[in-house]
């Protein structure tokens, strides 16, 4: 079996394509999904794209992450990003890195979307180039699993915890 991640999309990417297109541009989800599954293709591993707008399903699929065999999750919580500490709790409790991605450059709009409760506890945050996004988080979600110049299996040091273990996201 192929080295399988997940990929999560929140509430309202189900409406790419015909929601503010200005901002979101105008790919379907579907679009979105082909361009990852390519991309994951040409990296020889297999992907697991799902979307929800109910923030407990999100919830759901992050805690069965690990058991459903993925090795690391890329996730847009969508607007869950602002407030959900329920979110970000299920991220911070399991053993599996996840990459936060946006679409758009979340810094660069409403002050309100500048902020995220997730990023704290994903392993780190991709925003701002559409859905390349989702592929240079995969690609992040990659490195972490084949980091470079680790010969002996072991996390780059960058990653360990000031004990010397792995750390956990």
């Amino acid at each position: 079996m192929p080295d399988r991640a997940l990929v999560l999309h929140g509430p309202n990417l189900n409406l790419l394509g015909t929601r503010e297109p200005a901002v979101y541009g105008r790919l379907s989800l579907a679009d979105v999904d082909r361009t990852i599954r390519a991309h994951a293709r040409g990296r020889r591993i297999a992907v697991e794209c799902r979307q929800s707008n109910v923030e407990g399903q999100l919830i759901d699929w992050l805690h069965a992450a690990h058991r459903e065999r993925f090795f690391g999750v890329v996730f847009n919580p969508g607007a869950f990003t602002h407030y959900s500490i329920a979110l970000r709790d299920a991220v911070a409790s399991i053993d599996l890195p996840v990459v936060e991605v946006h679409l758009s450059n979340v810094h660069a709009r409403e002050p309100f979307r500048r902020r995220s409760v997730i990023a704290a506890v994903a392993r780190g945050q991709i925003s701002g180039f559409g859905a390349v996004s989702y592929v240079l988080g995969l690609d992040a979600l990659l490195s972490l699993r084949h980091p470079r110049g680790a010969s002996n299996g072991r996390a780059p040091l960058a990653s360990r915890t000031p004990t010397g273990r792995a750390s956990r996201r």
